[in-house]
């Protein structure tokens, strides 16, 4: 990196969260720390929705997923929009009604106190998890390709966010996230259009959506049925409805954002515009990377991205081996360079023929990286083999200009930033509003109030970063942040649709229903991982959500009493 990087990186981060915490230091009482005074108006709410989601591992694991994969992992939200439909015209005016800061507070109301808090727990436990790896996410590829030291970059995000979370709750979150959100789509969009300058004068824009196309990367959408694969239509439209569901219905990083909405009616557009536009957000991203593939068939990419692994494992006694493969890739690729120079020039039946050679030989390529892999992985067991996390970045440092490396480094650590500040804040308020003011029985000024939610934000911040520096590089990121949230999803919501849709179901038969839904989509995890069966984990919200709403409906039957709920909703 270049000193004007470093300028545009720490001139750009600093100046948010400057903004933030300045912004908003006068915020004292425990409602505007908690829903932002209830003065967001509908665009803040979309573009805090979708902030809080589209964290960094978005960016950089998601144009990796399309370099390797291909579009269909944009069918994953396929769901959303639904979910956001049925969230509007439900959840949202029961959570008003209500008046509530957190959306467990209802389930007290409706079945009692301890479903209220085994719900809670679920949240914080998956989202206090899934706060870390957004954290320890860019740390790990900044820091291994950057040459980083890991800890202190995982320190500088969480220290980052502490700053202006504490300092401004929920409303200095909102305001953040709408600056980050420019930054990140700015910055996604100059990248973009650098990719395409990039390509030879002869590939026009139609041409290389063609090449990608003929390559096998641009099926968007999978309509087979089946369960061992993560992405078709029906794992989105089913599968990825539940989990958009729970998210946006259930999780309070996401409630949290349209509570603070000047009305039903701004929380409910808020809502809607990210449903609308996520889908179309994640397509441009994958598209993003599918320029990259395209870019890559032009400029020889490495045999393996995750360089330093690589570099570790050229020490060991199988250098040789991996030296003899990476030759072979390199030979392949100037054939298949040879073969797409023909296809760019030629017309008919010897263009049809070059494009067909270049196919083959990009399948002989995958078949040598697939060899390079299990080689390396012999090499080193602890090396990460599955390298699309680096393929982004290493395409950002290797081909951006000045000042553009550092621009797109603030996107990827400001994206890190916006997801983690939504998280706390709603970690925070959880712990504040269903445990500490619930429990203890005190009766406290507003004043202390916030003084407590403000020291609940630094735990959770510091947890937050311990999480990061213990955890450990999985196969993708971007899975594991959704596998993280459809282990617990699935019967979060079916507890809250039980509540909402099942009014003759008390507080016993729900809390049994949850506990024991839980144990069931735990017990299919492990199944999977230890390969007795295979189920793609996206299927978890269902099994979930299903299990729950059949123990409930089971218990009430088996198990009848005179309790009726506290609450009824029309």
């Amino acid at each position: 990196m270049t000193l004007t990087d470093w300028i545009v990186l720490a001139g750009t981060l600093l100046l948010i969260v400057g903004y933030g915490a300045w912004k908003t230091r006068k915020n004292e009482s425990i409602s505007g720390f908690l829903k932002g005074d209830n003065q967001q108006n509908w665009w803040t709410i979309g573009l805090s929705i979708m902030a809080t989601q589209a964290s960094a591992i978005t960016f950089l694991s998601t144009p990796g997923q399309a370099f390797e994969s291909g579009m269909g992992f944009v069918q994953f939200y396929f769901g959303l929009p639904i979910a956001a439909v049925i969230i509007s015209a439900v959840f949202i005016p029961i959570y008003y009604k209500l008046n509530v800061y957190t959306a467990y507070e209802y389930l007290e109301s409706r079945f009692g106190l301890p479903t209220r808090l085994f719900t809670a727990m679920l949240f914080l436990i998956s989202r206090g998890l899934a706060a870390g790896i957004t954290i320890y996410a860019p740390a790990i590829i900044l820091s291994t390709l950057l040459g980083w030291n890991l800890y202190l970059t995982n320190i500088l995000v969480g220290v980052l966010v502490i700053v202006y979370v504490v300092s401004g709750g929920t409303r200095a979150v909102s305001l953040t996230q709408k600056w980050q959100m420019g930054v990140i789509m700015g910055g996604m969009f100059l990248a973009f259009g650098l990719i395409i300058s990039y390509l030879p004068d002869e590939l026009d824009f139609g041409e290389a959506v063609n090449l990608a196309g003929e390559m096998g990367k641009m099926e968007i959408v999978d309509t087979s049925f089946n369960l061992e694969n993560r992405y078709t239509l029906w794992t989105g439209l089913l599968g990825g409805f539940f989990l958009a569901l729970s998210y946006f219905g259930t999780d309070q990083s996401q409630v949290q954002r349209y509570l603070g909405g000047k009305s039903v009616a701004e929380s409910r557009f808020g809502l809607l515009f990210n449903g609308l536009l996520k889908v179309p957000m994640q397509l441009f991203i994958l598209f993003v990377g599918i320029m990259v593939f395209v870019f890559f068939q032009f400029n020889e990419p490495p045999a393996f991205f995750n360089r330093p692994g690589m570099k570790e494992a050229l020490q060991t006694e199988h250098a040789q081996k991996i030296k003899d493969l990476e030759s072979e890739y390199s030979s392949l690729y100037s054939e298949k360079e040879t073969a797409l120079t023909t296809y760019m020039l030629e017309e008919g039946s010897e263009k049809e023929q070059a494009l067909e050679k270049a196919k083959n030989i990009q399948n002989q390529s995958d078949e040598v990286r697939s060899e390079l892999k299990q080689t390396l992985k012999k090499a080193d067991p602890l090396i990460e083999t599955k390298d699309t996390d680096y393929v982004f970045l290493t395409f950002i440092l290797g081909y951006m200009p000045q000042g553009v490396v550092g621009l797109l480094l603030a996107v990827i650590l400001s994206a890190a930033m916006s997801s983690t500040a939504g998280e706390i804040n709603a970690l925070c308020s959880t712990t504040m509003v269903d445990y500490y003011k619930r429990l203890s029985g005190k009766t406290s000024s507003e004043v202390n109030e916030v003084r407590m939610s403000r020291l609940f934000t630094l735990i959770w911040g510091v947890l937050a970063i311990t999480v990061a520096l213990s955890a450990s590089l999985f196969e993708n990121l971007i899975q594991l942040v959704n596998l993280l949230g459809s282990l617990f999803y699935g019967t979060i919501l079916g507890i809250f649709l039980v509540a909402f849709f099942l009014k003759k179901i008390g507080g016993k038969p729900t809390l049994w229903a949850g506990i024991l839904g839980e144990i069931v989509v735990l017990t299919c995890h492990f199944l999977t991982v230890y390969e007795v069966i295979e189920i793609g984990y996206l299927w978890y919200n269902l099994i979930g959500c299903g299990a729950v709403i059949i123990f409930a409906v089971l218990f009430n039957q088996i198990f009848p009493s005179d309790e009726r709920p506290k609450v009824q909703h029309q």
